[in-house]
């Protein structure tokens, strides 16, 4: 199993198969727009607009779970983080990270870090760097 058997909606509530990005390196964060960590999104969009041509992307998963800081709809928030940020990487829908209702990537993902170390995501702006082969 890899991420490449996942699938997840984009903030317009289209079915994505992660499979489309096989071959990529894949950065996966879960954001929010109304965090301290917000202005990440200024680093992130440098970060895929210097290495996006040699195969890396960012999938964006805002999510409301740590004190309601990513408020709206998903593309309520899209549309605040392009004006804001200019971003031009892939958005998902809103999605819970933690507990019983976790989107099932965020299961798998934290079920696989090294020594078990991550059994919940502690805070917005988590990162999972997943290599070409999707692990």
């Amino acid at each position: 199993m890899n991420i490449y058997d996942f699938k997840a909606n984009d903030y317009k509530g289209n079915e994505v198969n992660l499979a489309d990005y096989k071959g990529q390196v894949v950065l996966i964060v879960n954001t929010a727009t109304k965090c301290g960590f917000t202005p990440q999104y200024d680093a992130l969009e440098a970060l895929y607009d210097k290495y996006k041509d040699q195969g890396f992307t960012i999938l964006d998963f805002p999510c409301n779970q740590f004190f309601a800081q990513a408020p709206g709809s998903s593309e309520d928030i899209h549309s605040a983080c392009v004006l804001r940020f200019a971003i031009a990487f892939p958005q998902f829908e809103k999605i819970k990270v933690n507990g019983k209702d976790a989107h099932p990537l965020y299961q798998y993902l934290t079920s696989q870090t090294p020594n078990g170390k991550v059994k919940k995501i502690k805070w917005n702006f988590t990162k999972f760097l997943i290599g070409r082969d999707g692990h």
